[in-house]
């Protein structure tokens, strides 16, 4: 049975859409910084000779550097000055959520609610910049002595061209830390997502040109394309379903007495998604296994031979090791960020302190138990959605090498999260608009 809430946002129509003035300067303002960012994926760093990067890139993109140019809409292809794109603030947002469930200093902030998650929130952009200027310095350093065909990508190496790299590049991420921020405050919220978002999309349209003149050209036959598009679409539609499934636990509170008046007696839902860990275990699994292939990328491991050039043959992309590795990998971060977000603990001792109850488990320890309990088989189905989304690709890419582009399972994933998110957010602010629409009517008609 729908809620209230679905109800009425099933019947929200355009013409509730257009009288939401609000809403519409929030959209507006969420694509001008969109394009703003675009904008600033094609302004180039300094010092920096495009056609020696281009084939560079070329010989070692298929690496954790593929990955984060992915993440930046192509920035870190041309190394312009949102080459680094916003990775550093995840990075640093990550770490500060994993300190404050394991150090007591940061768990206590996380407790004193809105000046906690301020101080918790600055924490995370000193780690940026400082993160930041770790990255570009070593990037500068990287391309100063990566050389392709005897040409190097940086036209006058030295400290110089590292001093003038590590200022872009880290000017760009913070400028896109605030910019995320500005679209989170002034926006339709989610900003840091968005820009991820919005990069990702933007290749979107050159990777079906190269598709369909793969297919004009006969190195994909349109049976094989029809495939793919229905593949698509149907892995689409699971994702959706996934990302939409919780399972509710239903909570009581008792009625209490106080005065006359009788308060309580509710029931309500407490909701736990089927993903609890969202799209950070398959990053976090990517990052570790493409780390290796990247540096060796960089060195002459594979004209060596030996066994290191083994191990990495063995971690290429389709490989079995790869797959198995990847496999466990996502697993187990599902795991671990589940138990990072979600403390069944705390949360039956909240429950207990504001009289509410499970029926039938007792309150404390019991309703933890019966949380932890559901929580893993919730997060085994969980981790067993993200493992086959993300190696289906691998599969795909392993059966026909002529795809041109890679159909990556947490490219999808972040596509599909941010648009149910975005969705869900365009929702709530035409509810919001309706329910104020309601109020002011109700309130004329009283002053009649």
């Amino acid at each position: 049975m729908a809620s209230p809430a679905e109800t009425l946002a099933s019947s929200i129509n355009m013409s509730a859409f257009g009288k939401a003035t609000e809403l519409k300067s929030r959209i507006w303002f969420t694509l001008m910084a969109l394009i703003v960012f675009r904008l600033g994926t094609y302004i180039p760093v300094p010092g920096i000779d495009p056609v020696s990067l281009g084939e560079l890139f070329k010989q070692h993109g298929g690496g954790i550097l593929g990955m984060f140019d992915m993440f930046s809409g192509g920035a870190l292809k041309r190394m312009t000055i949102f080459a680094l794109s916003v990775m550093p603030y995840i990075t640093a947002s990550i770490i500060v959520q994993l300190l404050s469930a394991i150090v007591p200093s940061f768990e206590a902030m996380k407790k004193e609610g809105e000046a906690g998650r301020v101080r918790l929130n600055q924490y995370s952009r000193y780690l940026t910049v400082l993160f930041a200027i770790v990255q570009s310095y070593g990037m500068a350093v990287g391309l100063e002595n990566m050389m392709s065909g005897g040409n190097s990508p940086v036209v006058a190496p030295g400290p110089f061209f590292r001093i003038i790299t590590v200022i872009t590049l880290t000017g760009g991420t913070v400028f896109l830390m605030w910019l995320g921020e500005q679209i989170t405050a002034r926006g339709i919220g989610n900003g840091t997502s968005l820009i991820i978002y919005s990069g990702i999309v933007a290749n979107l349209p050159h990777a079906m040109v190269q598709t369909l003149e793969q297919g004009r050209t006969g190195a994909l036959s349109p049976w094989f394309i029809l495939f793919i598009v229905a593949l698509i679409v149907v892995v689409l539609a699971v994702c959706v379903y996934c990302e939409r499934a919780q399972r509710r636990i239903l909570v009581n509170y008792p009625k209490r007495q106080v005065g006359n008046k009788i308060y309580g007696g509710e029931a309500s839902h407490l909701p736990l998604k089927l993903n609890t860990s969202g799209v950070i275990p398959p990053i976090f699994a990517s990052s570790l296994l493409l780390f290796p292939l990247t540096m060796a990328s960089f060195t002459d491991v594979q004209q060596k031979g030996g066994i290191l050039a083994d191990i990495v043959t063995a971690l290429g992309h389709g490989k079995p090791l790869f797959m198995v590795l990847y496999a466990a990998l996502i697993t187990f971060f599902s795991f671990f960020y589940t138990a990072v977000v979600f403390n069944p603990v705390e949360t039956a001792d909240n429950l207990k302190k504001y009289g509410g109850f499970v029926p039938g488990i007792r309150p404390g320890k019991n309703t933890a138990d019966y949380f932890d309990y559901v929580l893993s088989r919730l997060t085994v189905v969980g981790a067993a959605y993200l493992v086959v989304i993300c190696l289906l690709p691998e599969i795909l890419m392993k059966q026909s090498a002529a795809i041109p582009f890679y159909l990556g399972g947490t490219s999808l994933l972040i596509v599909v999260s941010v648009t149910i998110d975005t969705i869900s957010r365009v929702q709530s602010h035409l509810i919001a608009h309706q329910y104020e629409g309601l109020i002011k009517k109700s309130k004329l008609r009283g002053g009649r």
